[in-house]
């Protein structure tokens, strides 16, 4: 036992021995792994060094070049100086020799041999030195030469256009001083033709929709309504007036969205358009209203605005006969929207409708009175038109003189700028980055709200950074000076003009949509016509508070009371002349008032012989025994205006 007692105590010490020398093996693994993270953090640390060492050695290299370059330029100073100095230290020599010479043949009139020698030698030793720096004078100057061409080319090389046509520059120092033309002008504001025909609303809102053009609608919606509406009545034009005046009084209600029925029922709907007309009767006049004759159209590719083509043109030939524009005028596009079938319709993303009928506009920056509108009818022939932004803005400009034309960068454009110079007219526009007339230098990117400008004899181009990345260009005949506001982003004037005059279109589609007479619609002619309608409705109104400056000039809402007032005067004489009262009282009521207020006001006069029936009652007749003084028909209540003696002014009543 006790051998197995001494045996079992060897074995646990050298399990402990081993479990020993586990235990250091593994302090010297961590150890080992210890170290060799500090090795390679020292190898970390001598890269990191050592990349140090290579900038600060070329730093110190490029410190040395730079040393070098500016002693090689003060040794080359210090060379010129020293050749200077020597060049004068020569030449006093020289002068100091001439009056020794002088001197001594004053004073010994003779030299010895020895003497002439030397001084002959000296001299030839003298006249060496100049020969050597006239030579280094005349490379001086040709290097100085070369110096003073290459910084005469420096300004012109980044002020070049990309075709090389243009030569910008940099300072406005040959730039002609702007001189707005005053001879030719027309007066702004309306011509002497329509201030001698307005006397009221209407008579505004007809010089532009005028009877010429009514009655020709009428002629062509008659024969189209003879074709197909069956049991179809023909209109006439106090008729089409009134259809007019519902579609303005429709939209003053802003209804545009609202169906038909709805603005005839008699629950929701209002009482002037069921005293005006039927349902059915606007309905037939909706179905059969044309333009022209559609069986001697001609079909042509040639002009794909046939069926619209006279009404637009009698009526565009009228807008610039009533209206002068002020100074600044806008040339911009409009939208009229339209989803249906149309050979010229246009997608347009950034208009709030995007579907619709393109119309190049001319409008009056002051009042935004629509001066010239064309419509775009595509391209001719299949292909793309080439300088289409010059040819519309000529063609929209043509007459005008001294103007100052605002338009955005689709249009804008050197060649364009050179023709409105011609016709006295100057242009404000952005221009793009892709054209070749920029000089690259204002294509660079600077810092934010920072200016650049370049000058013709007549342009100005101005680079403005509003913001990082983006770079705004203009293009101006009319500024010729660098300004800069005062404000804290330091735009240039000729941004600030050009914002405060680009928004003369925008402004007018603005208006019109506020009451537009748009009806939802298939035919793209019914919706030029609306949008006729609503174009004419502003410029009547701007006429009209031209002409009479003091109409309602305390309220804010005087557009709203225009158009109501125009919508009831074109409605009223179709009103007065309804056979068939409507069956809605509120409608009856409307009607019957008309009808009394134009028979105006009459005595009454008992008859003689007993009661009779009214013979203005259309339903079940009344028996009365009065009858009108001026006609003597019978009357009843209904139908009897009470006047005093005083305010009436029929002559028989006064005998």
């Amino acid at each position: 036992m006790a051998k197995l007692a001494g045996v079992l105590i060897v074995e646990m010490a050298t399990e402990q021995k081993s479990t020993q020398e586990m235990a250091t093996e593994q302090k010297s693994t961590q150890e080992m792994a210890t170290e060799q993270k500090s090795t390679q953090e020292m190898a970390t640390e001598q890269q990191e060094m050592a990349t140090e060492q290579k900038s600060a050695q070329e730093m110190a290299t490029e410190q040395d070049s730079a040393q070098t370059e500016q002693d090689s330029a003060q040794e080359t100073a210090t060379e010129q100086d020293s050749a200077q100095e020597m060049a004068t230290a020569q030449k006093s020599a020289q002068e100091m020799a001439t009056a020794q010479k002088s001197a001594q043949e004053d004073e010994d009139g003779s030299s010895s041999s020895t003497e002439d020698s030397e001084s002959e030698e000296e001299d030839e030793g003298s006249e060496v030195d100049p020969d050597k720096l006239e030579s280094e004078s005349d490379s001086s100057e040709d290097s100085s030469e070369e110096e003073d061409r290459e910084k005469m080319d420096e300004p012109t090389a980044g002020w070049t256009s990309k075709n090389g046509k243009i030569v910008w520059s940099p300072t406005n120092d040959e730039t002609l001083r702007y001189v707005p033309q005053t001879k030719g002008r027309l007066t702004p504001g309306p011509t002497h033709y329509a201030i001698a025909r307005i006397s009221d609303p209407l008579s505004s809102f007809a010089l532009l929709l005028t009877d010429e053009i009514l009655q020709y609608i009428v002629d062509m919606t008659n024969l189209q309504g003879r074709r197909s509406v069956a049991g179809w009545r023909d209109v006439d034009k106090e008729e089409l007036q009134a259809y007019v005046g519902l579609l303005v009084l429709s939209g003053l209600y802003r209804s545009r969205n609202e169906s038909t029925l709805s603005l005839w029922g008699e629950k929701w709907g209002r009482a002037i358009f069921r005293a005006t007309m039927s349902h059915k009767r606007f309905h037939h006049l909706s179905r059969a209203l044309r333009f022209d004759n559609e069986q001697s159209r001609r079909r042509s590719r040639d002009d794909r605005m046939a069926a619209f083509r006279k009404v637009w043109d009698m009526w565009t030939h009228r807008l610039p006969m009533l209206f002068n524009p002020d100074r600044d005028i806008c040339v911009d596009e409009q939208l009229v929207p339209f989803k249906g079938k149309c050979s010229f319709r246009q997608y347009m993303p950034k208009k709030p409708a995007k579907y619709g009928i393109k119309i190049w506009a001319t409008c009056d920056v002051k009042t935004s009175y629509a001066w010239r509108l064309q419509v775009y009818t595509g391209k001719v022939g299949g292909k793309p038109e080439v300088n289409q932004g010059m040819r519309v803005v000529l063609d929209m400009t043509q007459g005008l003189k001294g103007n100052i034309i605002t338009c955005d960068n689709f249009f804008t454009s050197f060649a364009l700028t050179e023709e409105l110079l011609k016709r006295k007219l100057a242009l404000v526009g952005t221009i793009r980055r892709n054209k070749p007339e920029l000089p690259p230098n204002l294509l660079q990117a600077r810092a934010v709200f920072s200016s650049m400008f370049a000058f013709t004899k007549n342009h100005t181009l101005v680079s403005y950074i509003p913001k990082r990345g983006k770079n705004v260009l203009l293009l101006s005949t009319k500024h010729r000076s660098p300004d800069i506001s005062d404000e804290m982003k330091k735009k240039p004037i000729i941004i600030h003009d050009y914002n405060r005059c680009k928004g003369g279109v925008d402004t007018l589609d603005k208006v019109v949509a506020t009451y537009s007479c748009r009806r939802k619609t298939q035919s793209w002619p019914l919706a030029l016509f609306h949008n006729l309608i609503d174009v004419s409705l502003y410029n009547a109104y701007v006429l009209w508070k031209s002409v009479d400056p003091s109409w309602h000039q305390q309220k804010s809402h005087r557009r709203r009371l225009y158009i109501q007032e125009v919508g009831e005067m074109l409605v009223t004489p179709h009103i007065k002349k309804r056979g068939r009262l409507p069956r809605s009282s509120a409608a009856n009521e409307l009607v019957k008032n008309l009808h009394i207020a134009a028979a105006g006001p009459s005595p009454i006069i008992k008859a003689k012989g007993g009661r009779r029936l009214c013979n203005l009652c259309t339903g079940k007749k009344k028996r009365v025994s009065k009858s009108c003084g001026n006609c003597g028909r019978f009357t009843c209540k209904d139908h009897r205006l009470i006047v005093c003696s005083a305010c009436c002014v029929s002559p028989e009543f006064e005998s």
